[in-house]
């Protein structure tokens, strides 16, 4: 019961889990039997899920274990070349190390206040694995039932409304990332009447993007802003022949509600949409869970946090999506997540360790 959330964090962190999360989740699944009494499941997928306590509404803390792949500073070396555990370091009251802020330190703190509250409903523990990789462990549990009333997600707020301030996020974009093929009809250079330039419907349609106009809401006294941009263009095969494919990508970032109408692209001839990732933007509309975090961050540091929105998409869009009320906490800074030299605060590690705790014997009120 004296462990520490450094200690956790440590001992997490210093596990590989870019290519494979089997031995992360194991430990998790592990140390959730040897320390709680709690219904401990690791399912297909590797997902590690546990219960405790009753009551009609569930509050669930979500993290996720796996990472993405490490810097070679942040590996030890092992016997015969190959890699070994992730370097852990602490100095000047940080924790370095792949995964101390994306996101194995809030997963310690989740895994500790799990064990330690005394829950007002039922409090359910969610490590998912490949959530760097579009959420797949997400989706899976959510495709078999996973569906709690409430979930603070783990992932960064902190330093947000202002320094040294863990915020409360209640609203945050998605990511559609879409590709135009453009098809025409190839012909030498020199008669290019004789064929159908695909670039240049492959412009036509940019130019139509050009003139979209990406959707805003306001959430939480901010104006949370969709946009979109083309990314990439190729097209061509020689210099004298007049194409007959052309692709661009488009990164659109999503906000919840309206949508950019991307679709209508295909009424211009020759031009094929395809959607190739689309994450979920999330927004929380249950104000009084919302504000329940916020009085247990509030009571948990010095600082005066906020209701907050997050530019990027998290597990919390596929919850979200799924009926899940859903607010982000989390002890990540904007720029720590995925650096070679990727750290984390301690003392902002044993403040989201108490404000879970608190949120889970307040949550359901």
């Amino acid at each position: 019961m004296t462990e520490s959330v450094v200690e956790l964090a440590r001992d997490l962190v210093s596990i590989p889990s870019h290519e494979d999360e089997t031995e992360a989740g194991e430990f998790l699944e592990s140390w959730l039997r040897r320390e709680t009494d709690a219904a401990v499941t690791r399912d297909e997928a590797g997902n590690v899920i546990a219960r405790r306590g009753e009551g009609d509404e569930s509050l669930a803390l979500v993290g996720h274990h796996d990472v993405v792949p490490p810097d070679e500073s942040q590996v030890e070396a092992a016997s015969g070349g190959s890699a070994g555990e992730y370097v852990v370091e602490e100095r000047d009251g940080r924790l370095y190390g792949r995964g101390t802020a994306d996101m194995k330190g809030s997963l310690a703190a989740m895994t500790l206040a799990f064990r330690d509250a005394d829950p007002a409903g039922e409090l359910v523990f969610a490590s998912f694995v490949g959530e760097e990789v579009g959420g797949v462990g997400a989706r899976h549990a959510i495709e078999r039932g996973f569906a709690p009333d409430s979930a603070i997600v783990g992932e960064g707020s902190t330093n947000y409304s202002g320094p040294g301030v863990t915020d409360v996020v209640v609203a945050h974009k998605g990511r559609r990332g879409s590709t135009i093929t453009a098809r025409g009809a190839a012909s030498h250079a020199s008669e290019p009447e004789a064929g159908e330039n695909a670039i240049y419907r492959a412009t036509d349609a940019v130019d139509r993007i050009r003139d979209l106009e990406p959707p805003a809401v306001e959430v939480a006294g901010e104006t949370l802003a969709g946009s979109l941009v083309v990314t990439e263009i190729e097209g061509g095969s020689a210099m004298n022949v007049v194409p007959e494919r052309c692709r661009a990508t488009i990164d659109e970032r999503t906000v919840p509600g309206e949508r950019v109408p991307l679709e209508g692209l295909e009424e211009l001839p020759g031009i094929e949409w395809t959607v190739d990732q689309d994450l979920p933007p999330m927004r929380c509309s249950d104000e009084g869970f919302a504000e329940a975090v916020l009085e247990s961050a509030r009571e948990s540091q010095s600082g005066d946090p906020d209701l907050v929105t997050k530019p990027h998409a998290t597990d919390a869009g596929w919850l979200s999506e799924a009926g899940t009320e859903c607010v982000i906490y989390g002890a990540s800074e904007p720029g720590e997540a995925h650096t070679s030299d990727e750290s984390v605060s301690i003392a902002v590690l044993e403040r989201c360790r108490r404000t879970y705790r608190l949120a889970a014997e307040r949550w359901p009120a």
